[in-house]
């Protein structure tokens, strides 16, 4: 077994908690905008970090006033907002520990953490929200109660009879080492786990980042627009790492929005998963069409990747690389943002084609990699050692082993989790965490992330295939909402494909071809010429044993509502291979 270390893990440890980092802040840029909230009106109000902290003590009062003990898990099922982050710094604030919900899950989910995390007491964003947690709620729950019917106002009127000491005092008995979140996992199968983070977790990593990316972390001009469900590890990290630095955020709470959000608020960087850069790619991709402004699409792209790819672009590229920017390129940058500079992408691997595409736009696109269990990031791309297919070194802290059995990545250091809440830590040994990812480490220090062990096809001849390979490729077509690749113990890889509702209808009419339902469409000629074309470009990339033979449109989607997509956009590969077993078997008697 092959170690990498980057720097050994503070074994002193760091005595600061969440809430130090803030009161640090205060400190360090007095009067400073740490957020900007949404108003009734759809505009923004500046809030400084003053005022937040005065917001946070007054709901931490409440808090105390309703009975909140320290310890206690206390659970939030919200969208993104103000209001969540009020909640979220007052809980930790009364030593308490915040257990987020996803808005997206299931009864059975919700009743799984109740009773797993021995929930009391229930913030909402909503009165549906709360109906939906009382109709599956354990005999502990006590309080459940919702932000549009006064959740806030109410814990303001607990907190008349608590002085500020109190959370002063509650505050000062917190330790690093105590549990500041659990975060139960949106897992790809099975019921989620519960990851337990502390607040030393938070503030090393933090601390991390801050080293390595100060001209995001600690730049003054730094906006970022979160648009990932607080609920998720990276998200709550970014929201706590980033307003305690001197730059501001926002909160989008529906990424039906995002677009005019985004023109709103210009974010200078963007945290996104790669589903999201997908779909700006195969939208604008799309709206092209056919014709000259398909093949002017095309050709822009083309530069615009090439223009990254190249070491020293020469002036006949660069050149034709300020023609494509002036014809269509800026129109793609205008809908990102007229500030956008960085884009950090992690949840998932973003296919090099389209991580060059982005930085052939002017922006400075970081892939990073981290899981729950790793507070976030724990590995993250540095501007000017960005190459696409990397994931960047490690956060400064932690260290690195590859499996020389099978490649299996493991970590230890400050940013990996204590535990999962009730459950043996089997993933923990000696101090290591079994990611069940597959890697590599380059000779320059960069992770390399090639797989799920879990989700390694082995064909019926032996060949080990991992299937993200295709799928990033693929899922930059226009016309494709979702695939899946199979094969495992079959003669041949295959493919399954769902036709993109909100694509499908502009890719027709630009075709010059009826607008029809996607069942219709799946059998049309072009259609399927227009996917074998692109399975044949991923095929090119991969030897024949790897290469997809056949494929199958099925008429469906795949999304977080129907529980195929995981909150963060990552595919249940166990829950369609189960449900569409027909649709695959079906690939290999034909």
């Amino acid at each position: 077994m092959t170690t990498f270390e980057v720097s050994p893990p503070d074994s002193l440890g760091n005595s600061r908690t969440v809430p130090q980092l803030y009161a640090e802040r205060a400190h360090r840029y007095p009067g400073s905008v740490a957020v900007e909230k949404r108003t009734a009106f759809g505009g923004w109000q500046d809030v400084t970090i003053e005022e937040l902290l005065s917001d946070v003590e007054r709901v931490a009062c409440g808090l105390i006033g309703l009975g909140v003990q320290p310890g206690e898990n206390v659970a939030i099922l919200a969208a993104n907002s103000f209001e969540w982050m009020l909640l979220d710094l007052a809980i930790m604030n009364v030593g308490a520990v915040t257990v987020p919900i996803y808005e997206s899950d299931s009864a059975a989910q919700i009743r799984h953490i109740l009773e797993d995390a021995d929930i009391r007491r229930v913030f909402t964003a909503t009165l549906q929200q709360a109906e939906l947690v009382a109709s599956v709620q354990t005999d502990r729950v006590e309080l459940i109660d919702s932000i549009d019917r006064g959740a806030l106002r109410r814990i303001a009127q607990a907190s008349r009879h608590v002085a500020p000491i109190a959370v002063i005092d509650r505050t000062r008995q917190i330790r690093a080492e105590d549990l500041a979140t659990i975060i139960y996992t949106s897992g790809t199968t099975g019921l989620p786990k519960g990851v337990e983070l502390t607040h030393h977790n938070f503030v090393t990593t933090s601390d991390a980042v801050h080293d390595v990316l100060p001209m995001i972390a600690d730049n003054p001009q730094t906006r970022v627009l979160l648009f990932l469900p607080l609920a998720h590890v990276l998200a709550r990290f970014v929201m706590h790492t980033l307003a305690v630095s001197p730059g501001r955020i926002a909160f989008s709470p529906d990424t039906s929005n995002l677009i005019s959000d985004i023109a709103a608020f210009k974010p200078t960087a963007l945290l996104a998963v790669p589903r999201v850069l997908e779909k700006v790619y195969a939208t604008a991709q799309g709206k092209a069409g056919g014709g000259f402004k398909g093949k002017l699409f095309s050709w822009s792209a083309r530069q615009a990747k090439s223009l990254s790819a190249a070491d020293r672009p020469g002036a006949l590229l660069r050149a034709k690389a300020k023609i494509a920017d002036e014809l269509v390129l800026k129109k793609i940058r205008a809908v990102l943002g007229s500030n956008l500079e960085y884009v950090v992408s992690g949840g998932a691997p973003l296919a090099a084609d389209l991580a060059h595409f982005y930085r052939g736009l002017g922006i400075t696109v970081l892939q990073g990699y981290g899981l729950s269990e790793t507070t976030g990031p724990i590995a993250v791309q540095l501007p000017g050692a960005n190459p696409p297919g990397k994931v960047g070194p490690l956060l400064p802290g932690n260290e690195v082993k590859i499996s020389e059995e099978d490649s299996e990545i493991l970590l230890r250091g400050n940013a990996v989790f204590r535990g999962y809440h009730n459950l043996p830590n089997t993933d923990l040994v000696d101090g290591w965490f079994h990611t069940g990812d597959i890697g590599s480490v380059d000779p320059d220090g960069q992770l390399r992330i090639t797989g799920r062990k879990k989700g390694i096809i082995v064909t019926a001849g032996g060949k080990n295939v991992s299937p993200e390979v295709h799928e990033e490729s693929l899922m930059t077509h226009p016309l494709i909402g979702q695939v899946i690749v199979v094969g495992d113990q079959k003669p041949f890889i295959g493919a399954i494909i769902t036709l993109d509702p909100e694509t499908l209808p502009v890719w027709l009419k630009n075709k010059g071809l009826p607008i029809v339902d996607p069942v219709v469409a799946a059998e049309m000629p072009e259609v399927q010429r227009s996917l074998q074309k692109a399975i044949d470009r991923a095929n090119a990339k991969v030897s024949r044993a790897e290469s997809i033979r056949k494929f199958r449109i099925v008429n469906a989607e795949f999304t977080v509502e129907n529980g195929y997509l995981t909150p963060s956009l990552k595919l249940r590969r166990n829950q369609v291979l189960a449900d569409y077993a027909e649709e695959v078997e079906a690939i290999y008697s034909e």
